[in-house]
C-alpha cells in the first residue's frame, strides 16, 4: 500500500555550440536536433545522451546525474554517418569506452578517463553492410547481440569478437521443444467465439526485431516478424536463446502483438504490448484490449493487463525497474507522450504514476537508474488510519480503524476527475496525481497534478460502528497553481481547528521554476460546517522561493509547523508570514521520508535504510541503519527492519528526559539514546509498516505479497490502557486488558493510591460479576507484593458487600479466596452467614468456592471449624465419597468437645493448636499432653499454655531434659533452675564447665566438702585438657584446695609468675624446686623444638621456592603444564599432540574426552579439596609456599610472646636455667633475623626494564594478563616489631 513519488526532478536543455554555423534556413525550415539515446555512467556519476542532427549527425553530449545540477549538458563529440540513426549508447564500465551503435552499421567507440572525459576521437571498431535493425547488451555488458538488415543474429563479446552468427528465422523450435503426449492435433483445440484468424496485426508495428537480456544475462528474447505465408497470418514470434546464442525455445505467432520488449531482470516474465483489432467493415471492429502481456521463458503466455486510457495511443517502450517492482510504460499520444509506472501486489497491477512530457516535447526513450525510485506510505489522522493508494485516476481509500480491507480491495474509490487546463482549454497530458497527502489532524485529503492542478476532499469518515459507507468524500476546494513553475511533485495538508464549526486548512504545494529551484505554494482558507453545509471562505495564496533545489516537504499536523528538508538534509522553517525560511536543525543526510513529531523533534529515514533523529541545536542521532519503514505513534517510533524486526523507542516528549534523546550538559553535542528503552519483537520476512492507528491499539504490516496484517503490539496497548487508567475509565482499560491478555495487575500497579481511592468507581464501571472474579483471580496470581494484594482484595470486598451482598456473593468469595495467605475460613463463615439469610445462594455459592478451591483443602478447612454441618455440606457438593469420611465424623462426635478439637486439630496437622485443645481438656489428659509436646516438640507453646500454673514445673523439666538431650547443657542448666532442680542443673553446669555458676549452686544446695572437692578435680581436669590453664588452676586452689597441683597447672601453662604469688601467699617454697625448676627448664625445651622446627620448615621451603622459580623462567612449558583440577569440566583439547604453551594449565588432558566424565561427584569433592594443598610438582605449589611462610610468620609471633613471659624467671630461677635463658633468646633471634631476610627475598619484586615494542613484546604483555602472579595473590607479611627480649641476658651474652 505504497505509493511512487517524485522524489528529486532534473531538465536539461540541449543548446547549440557557438562555433557552430547554423544557417538560418537549416534553422527555421530544417527538423530540430533532438536526444534519442541516453546511458548512465554509474562509476563517475553522468548521463551521456546522443542527438540526431541531419546536419551535423550524430553528437555526444554530457551531463551530471545530481539532479540539483541544471547546468545545460556539455557537448563531448560528434560524428558523421548516412544514416544518424542511433539504435545503442552505452558506457563500458570495465574498459571505459563509450559505445555507440547506428542503424547504418557503424559501431563507434570512445575511451573515457577518470573524469568522464572522453580522450580520444569517434573510433569505428566495426561496420554491418547490411545495417543494424536492433542491438542489445547484456546486463554486465560482456555480450553484445545485433540483428542485421539481412536477418541474421549475431552475438559478439565487449571487444566485438564474434562469437556467432547464424539467421534469425529458422524452422527449428530449439532445445527445450515439448514432447507429444498425443491429446489432439492443434487445429481441433478452441481458438475462441471468432477464431484467431480473424485478428490483424496491429498497425502501430514498424516491422523491426527487437532484443531484451535477462537480468541475469544467461538467456535474451527476440521478438521479430514472422515470415508470412499462404497458410499464416502476418505477426510477431519470440525466440528465446542461451548466452551462446543456442535457440532454447520459439512461442506461437500471436497477431496484434506489438515491437515493445523487455525481460524482467528476475527472470520469470517476460513483457511486451499486444493490440488486437479484428477485421470488420473498414476495421472498425475493435476488442478493446490493449495492454501488456506476459510470456514465460517457454514461449507460453502468463497473463498481463490491459491499459487505463486508449486514446489513439501507441506503445514505443518497455522497461523494467533493476529490482524488477516497477514497469515503465512509454506511450506515444497524439496530444503528448507519457511514461506510466506500473507496479504490482496481490496480483493486480496498479497505475502508480504517469509522468508526461514538457510542452511541445516528445519522449524518445526511457532509462533506469540502479537507485530507481521512492515509495512513500500515504497515512493520514490517527484517529482514522486512514491510508491512500494510487491507482491510476483512483484513489484507493480504506480506514483501518474501522476496517481491515485488503489490496487491491479498499473501504473506498475516488475517482480523481482529470482537470482541465484553463488556458488550453483541453484535458491535461497527465491523469494520474504524482502526489497525495493526507491530513495528520483531520479528515483531509489532498492531490496535486504535474501541471499543478490541486484538489482537497473532506472524507468525512464514519469511525463509529453502523451500517452504510464508511466514507462520503466531498470535494471542497480546487484550484490550477500558476503555471511558471514546470513541475509540481509534492502537496501537503493541514489544518487547526478554530473553533467547533470553523477550521483553517492549509494546502502547501512544492515545486521546481525554471531554473530548477523550489518554490512553495501556500493556499490557506477557511473551512466554514455548518448542519452538514460545507463552503469555503477567505482564501489566502503566497509563494515562498527556494534557494536550492530537489528538497521535500516534512509531513506535519498544524499549518504552523511547515519545514523544507533540503537536499543535503538540512530543515529549514517556514515562515508564512513573512515568506521567508530559517535552519532549524538537520539530518546527516537526506531523508526521502521524514517526519515532525513536536515543534523540535523530527524523524526520517534515508533511501540506505539509515533512520535519524534531529532536534534543535543539535546534531542528528542515528537510531539504526538497516530499517525499511517507519511511523510514529502513542509516542513512539516504530520502524521494522532488514532482519525482520520491529522495533520501538520512546520519543522524548515535555517534561521527559528519558526518551529517544536525552540532551547533555552540551547542547551542541548528540544526545545519548536511551537504548535501553527499547522493545523489539520479530516480524514476517519482509515486512513492512503501513499505518498504525493508536485509538485500537492496531499496527498494519503488509508483507512482500501484497496481504496485510494487523496485530497489537504490547507497548501501544499499554499507552491506551495508562491513559484510560489516568482518566478513570475503568472499564476501558479492563476490556483493553482482557481482551489483549495483558495481566490486571496493571490496573493497580500503574498508580496504587489512585486505584485504591477509586475503587468504587472502578466496581461501579466493571460491574459484571464475572469480570470481577477474573480481575481479582488475575491480581491475585500477580507478583504484586502479598499486602498489596491483601489489600485490594478486602478494599474490593468490602465495596461488593456494601453495594449487593447477594448478587456480588461470588466476587466476595473470590476475594478471599485469591489472596495472600487465603481466608477460607471466612469465605465458609459467608457462607454460614447466607445459610441463615438467604439459604437458596448457599448451594451455587458453595459449588464455586469448591471450583475455586481446591475440595480437600475446603473440607479440612470446615473441618477445622468444628461446625460438622459445614463438613457435610461441602463434603456433599464436592461428591465426596460418604464411607471416607462418615464413620469419622461419627467418631468426633462421640468425643468430649475439647478432646474432640484436640483430634480435630491434629487430623489437621494443626500442632500448636491441637496442644492447646487438650490442655482445656482437663487434667486427667495432662500426660497424653505432655507425650505429645514432647513427640511434636512444642515447648515454646506449652510453656505458655501452662505458665502460672502447677503443671509448668512438669512441662519445664520435659523442656530441660530434652535441651540437656540435644546438648545444649547452658541452656538446659537455665531451664533446670528455673525447675528448682538443683541436681539437674549441676550436671547441665558441669558439662558446660560454667563452674563459677556450678560452684554457686554447689554453696547454695549446702553439699557437703567431699562432694564439692570431688567435683573441683572434676572441672579442673576438664579446664587443663581444654588449655584453659588459670581457670583450672584457680578451681584447684578454691575448692580443692590443692596447692599443688594448683602451682602445676599454672607451669605447664607458662604461667610461672602467677605460680611464683601462689607460692609466696601460701608459704610453700618447696614447690619452687620441686615444680617450678622442672617446669621452667620443659617450657624452654618445647620453645626450642619449636624455633628449631620453624627453622627447617623456613629453609625446605625458601630453597624449593627458589628451585620452582628457576624452572618457571627457564622451563616456563614444563612448569605450568600440570592438569588443573578446576577446569575439569573444560573440554576443548583434540587428540592431535601439539606443543604445551603457557596457557596449558587450562586445557591440559590425554585425549578430547574430557576427565570430567570419568569423575564422581565424591571424586570432584575430593579434588576440590585438594586445590591449594600444595602438592610437590602442581602449579598450585608457589602460592603454597607463600602463604606457609606468612603463617610461619604468624606462628613466630605467637612464640615470641610465650618467650617474652618465660625470660624473667629463667633469669631469676638459677643460674642453670639463666644460661637457657640467654640460649633460648639468641635461637629466637637468630630465627627472627632468618626469617626477616627470607621474607625481604621472597617478597623481592623484580626490576622492570622498559621493554622494546614488538609484536612479541605485546603477546608476552597479553599472556603475563592472563595469569596473575602468586605474590600478587599472597600479600607480605610483616614481622612483629614490639620488644620481647630482656637487657640483662644481652648483656651476659655480650660479657
Amino acid at each position: 500500500m505504497r505509493n511512487l513519488v517524485p522524489s528529486a526532478i532534473k531538465v536539461s536543455t540541449l543548446e547549440p555550440a557557438y562555433n557552430e554555423q547554423i544557417s538560418d534556413s537549416t534553422s527555421i525550415n530544417g527538423p530540430q536536433e533532438s536526444i534519442v539515446a541516453a546511458a548512465f555512467d554509474v562509476d563517475r556519476g553522468l548521463i551521456f545522451a546522443a542527438s540526431e542532427d541531419a546536419q551535423f549527425g550524430v553528437r555526444i553530449w554530457k551531463t551530471s546525474v545530481d539532479p540539483c545540477e541544471w547546468d545545460a549538458p556539455v557537448l563531448c563529440s560528434s560524428f558523421s554517418s548516412v544514416d544518424p540513426k542511433v539504435l545503442s549508447l552505452r558506457v563500458i564500465g570495465e574498459s571505459a569506452q563509450l559505445v555507440l551503435v547506428t542503424r547504418s552499421g557503424d559501431t563507434v567507440t570512445w575511451q573515457l578517463d577518470d573524469s568522464g572525459e572522453l580522450i580520444s576521437g569517434p573510433d569505428i571498431v566495426g561496420s554491418v553492410d547490411s545495417g543494424i535493425l536492433s542491438v542489445e547488451w547484456s546486463p554486465d555488458d560482456t555480450l553484445l547481440v545485433m540483428i542485421t538488415g539481412d536477418e541474421n543474429l549475431i552475438l559478439m563479446t565487449s571487444t566485438f569478437d564474434v562469437l556467432s552468427e547464424a539467421p534469425l528465422h529458422t524452422e527449428d523450435f530449439g532445445e527445450d521443444a515439448p514432447i507429444n503426449v498425443g491429446w489432439g492435433a492443434k487445429e481441433t483445440q478452441f481458438h475462441g467465439s471468432i477464431g484467431r484468424a480473424h485478428l490483424k496485426a496491429s498497425p502501430h508495428d514498424d516491422g523491426l526485431p527487437r532484443v531484451s537480456w535477462r537480468g541475469d544475462g544467461a538467456y535474451f528474447v527476440v521478438s521479430s516478424l514472422a515470415r508470412q505465408t499462404p497458410q499464416s497470418s502476418k505477426g510477431r514470434v519470440l525466440r528465446v536463446y542461451s548466452n551462446e546464442a543456442r535457440l532454447q525455445s520459439t512461442a506461437e505467432m500471436i497477431a496484434g502483438l506489438e515491437p515493445s520488449l523487455s525481460w524482467r531482470p528476475s527472470g520469470n516474465l517476460i513483457a511486451s504490448t499486444q493490440k488486437e483489432i479484428r477485421a470488420g467493415p473498414l476495421d472498425t471492429q475493435r476488442t478493446g484490449k490493449h495492454g501488456v502481456v506476459f510470456f514465460e521463458r517457454n514461449g507460453l503466455p502468463h497473463g498481463g493487463f490491459n491499459l487505463r486510457d486508449d486514446r489513439n495511443s501507441r506503445i514505443k517502450h518497455l522497461a523494467w525497474s533493476s529490482d524488477s517492482n516497477v514497469l515503465a510504460v512509454l506511450i506515444e499520444r497524439v496530444d503528448g507522450d507519457v511514461v506510466q509506472l506500473w507496479t504490482t501486489g496481490n496480483y493486480h497491477w496498479y497505475l502508480k504514476q504517469e509522468i508526461s512530457a514538457p510542452l511541445s516535447t516528445r519522449f524518445t526513450s526511457i532509462n533506469w537508474h540502479p537507485e530507481d525510485y521512492t515509495w512513500e506510505t500515504c497515512a493520514g489522522a490517527k484517529d482514522t488510519g486512514c491510508v491512500g493508494v494510487i491507482d491510476g485516476q483512483k484513489i484507493l481509500l480504506t480506514p483501518f480503524r474501522t476496517q481491515n480491507v485488503p489490496p487491491p480491495m479498499s473501504s473506498q474509490q475516488l475517482l480523481a476527475n482529470t482537470p482541465t487546463d484553463v488556458s488550453s482549454g483541453s484535458l491535461f497530458l497527465s491523469q494520474v496525481p504524482p502526489h497525495i497527502s493526507l491530513s495528520q489532524s483531520h479528515d483531509l485529503l489532498a492531490a496535486v497534478w504535474q501541471e499543478g492542478h490541486v484538489m482537497i476532499w473532506a472524507l468525512r469518515t464514519r469511525i463509529t460502528p453502523g451500517g452504510g459507507a464508511v466514507m462520503n468524500p466531498n470535494l471542497i476546494w480546487s484550484a490550477n497553481l500558476p503555471r511558471e513553475l514546470c513541475y509540481y511533485r509534492q502537496v501537503l495538508v493541514s489544518s487547526e481547528n478554530d473553533d467547533g464549526e470553523h477550521r483553517t486548512i492549509s494546502a502547501a504545494i512544492l515545486g521546481s521554476d525554471g531554473s530548477g529551484n523550489d518554490r512553495i505554494v501556500i493556499h490557506d482558507f477557511k473551512h466554514v460546517v455548518v448542519s452538514s453545509l460545507e463552503s469555503i471562505s477567505a482564501t489566502r495564496s503566497r509563494t515562498i522561493s527556494l534557494q536550492q533545489k530537489n528538497g521535500r516537504l516534512i509531513p506535519h499536523e498544524v499549518p504552523g509547523n511547515l519545514t523544507w528538508q533540503a537536499p543535503d538534509g538540512s530543515i529549514f522553517q517556514v515562515h508564512r508570514e513573512e515568506e521567508s525560511y530559517s535552519q532549524i536543525c538537520s539530518f546527516t543526510e537526506h531523508c526521502l521520508s521524514s517526519q515532525r513529531v513536536d515543534a523540535q523533534l523530527f524523524v526520517g529515514l534515508s533511501a540506505g535504510g539509515k533512520i535519524y533523529a534531529a532536534i534543535s541545536n543539535a546534531e542528528s542521532a542515528l537510531l539504526a541503519s538497516n530499517v525499511n519503514s517507519f511511523t510514529i505513534a502513542s509516542g513512539f517510533v516504530i520502524f521494522t527492519t532488514t532482519s525482520h524486526d520491529r522495533e520501538w523507542l520512546r520519543t522524548l516528549t515535555s517534561g521527559q528526559g528519558n526518551g529517544m534523546l536525552s540532551p547533555t550538559g552540551d547542547e551542541n553535542k548528540t544526545g545519548e539514546l536511551a537504548l535501553q528503552a527499547w522493545q523489539k519483537r520479530r516480524v514476517e520476512r519482509g515486512s513492512r509498516i503501513v499505518t498504525a492507528v493508536p485509538s485500537t491499539m492496531s499496527l498494519v504490516l503488509q508483507m512482500p505479497r501484497g496481504n496485510l496484517e494487523t496485530i497489537n503490539p504490547r507497548p501501544m496497548v499499554m499507552e491506551v490502557v495508562k491513559n484510560d487508567l489516568d482518566a478513570g475509565l475503568w472499564r476501558k482499560a479492563f476490556m483493553a486488558c482482557r481482551k489483549h491478555r495483558i495481566d490486571f495487575s496493571i490496573i493497580v500497579e500503574h498508580n496504587q493510591d489512585v486505584f485504591m481511592a477509586g475503587i468504587p468507581a472502578f466496581v461501579e464501571q466493571i460491574e459484571d460479576v464475572d469480570y470481577i472474579n477474573l480481575f481479582l483471580t488475575s491480581v491475585g496470581r500477580s507478583q504484586l507484593p502479598a499486602e498489596v494484594v491483601a489489600n485490594v482484595c478486602d478494599s474490593v470486598r468490602q465495596d461488593l458487600e456494601n453495594r449487593d451482598l447477594t448478587k456480588y456473593v461470588n466476587s466476595i468469595l473470590t476475594a478471599y479466596v485469591v489472596k495472600s495467605p487465603p481466608d477460607h475460613e471466612a469465605g465458609l463463615a459467608l457462607l454460614l452467614h447466607l445459610r441463615g439469610v438467604n439459604p437458596s445462594l448457599v448451594e451455587e455459592a458453595v459449588k464455586y468456592i469448591i471450583f475455586l478451591v481446591d475440595a480437600d483443602r475446603l473440607f479440612d478447612t470446615a473441618l477445622g471449624m468444628y461446625d460438622f454441618s459445614l463438613v457435610l455440606m461441602v463434603a456433599q457438593h464436592a461428591q465426596k465419597d460418604p464411607r471416607e469420611y462418615l464413620p469419622f465424623l461419627r467418631e468426633l462426635r462421640a468425643l468430649p468437645q475439647y478432646y474432640q478439637h484436640f483430634k480435630i486439630d491434629d487430623h489437621l496437622k494443626r500442632r500448636a493448636k491441637a496442644l492447646r485443645s487438650l490442655s482445656l481438656a482437663g487434667p486427667e489428659y495432662f500426660q497424653e499432653a505432655l507425650d505429645y509436646l514432647d513427640t511434636y516438640q512444642l515447648y515454646d507453646e506449652a510453656l505458655a499454655i501452662w505458665q502460672g500454673t502447677d503443671k509448668y514445673m512438669d512441662v519445664l523439666g520435659i523442656y530441660g531434659a530434652w535441651l540437656f538431650d540435644r546438648h545444649e547443657y547452658h541452656q538446659a542448666a537455665t531451664v533446670f533452675v528455673e525447675a528448682l532442680d538443683a541436681r539437674r542443673a549441676m550436671i547441665s553446669y558441669e558439662r558446660a564447665l560454667q563452674w563459677q555458676e556450678l560452684f554457686e549452686l554447689c554453696l547454695k544446695e549446702q553439699l557437703d566438702g567431699d562432694e564439692i572437692t570431688e567435683i573441683a578435680y572434676r572441672i579442673a581436669d576438664e579446664l587443663f585438657s581444654k588449655k584453659r590453664f588459670s581457670e583450672s588452676a584457680r578451681v584447684s586452689l578454691d575448692y580443692a584446695k590443692d596447692v599443688r597441683q594448683a602451682i602445676n597447672t599454672l607451669a605447664q601453662g607458662n604461667e610461672f609468675a602467677e605460680a611464683r604469688r601462689i607460692i609466696t601467699l601460701h608459704a610453700k617454697p618447696e614447690l619452687i624446686d620441686q615444680v617450678l625448676f622442672p617446669c621452667a627448664l620443659d617450657c624452654r625445651t618445647q620453645i626450642g623444638d619449636d624455633i628449631n622446627e620453624m627453622r627447617e620448615q623456613l629453609r625446605k621451603q625458601a630453597v624449593r621456592l627458589t628451585e620452582l622459580r628457576i624452572k618457571k623462567v627457564e622451563e616456563p612449558d614444563a612448569f605450568y603444564n600440570v592438569d588443573d583440577p578446576t577446569l575439569h569440566n573444560v573440554d576443548v583439547m583434540t587428540d592431535v599432540s601439539m606443543a604445551p604453551t603457557t596457557f596449558t594449565r587450562y586445557t591440559v588432558a590425554p585425549s578430547a574426552t574430557s576427565k570430567a566424565s570419568k569423575r564422581s561427584s565424591k571424586t570432584k569433592r575430593k579434588m576440590e579439596r585438594k586445590l591449594g594443598s600444595g602438592r610437590k610438582g602442581t602449579v598450585d605449589e608457589e602460592e603454597y609456599i607463600l602463604k606457609s611462610v606468612a603463617k610461619l610468620v604468624e606462628r613466630c609471633a605467637t612464640t615470641q610472646g610465650e618467650i617474652k613471659k618465660l625470660l624473667p624467671h629463667l633469669l631469676q630461677l638459677s643460674q642453670a636455667h639463666r644460661e637457657e635463658g640467654v640460649a633460648l633468646q639468641i635461637e629466637f633471634d637468630h630465627l627472627q633475623c632468618e626469617l626477616r631476610a627470607a621474607i625481604e627475598d621472597i617478597w623481592k619484586k623484580p626490576d622492570e626494564s622498559i621493554p622494546v615494542d614488538s609484536w612479541a613484546t605485546r603477546m608476552q604483555e597479553k599472556a603475563k594478563e592472563q595469569l596473575v602472579e602468586p605474590l600478587q595473590r599472597v600479600s607480605k607479611p610483616e614481622m612483629s616489631t614490639s620488644e620481647w627480649s630482656l637487657k640483662l641476658l644481652q648483656r651476659k651474652f655480650t660479657s
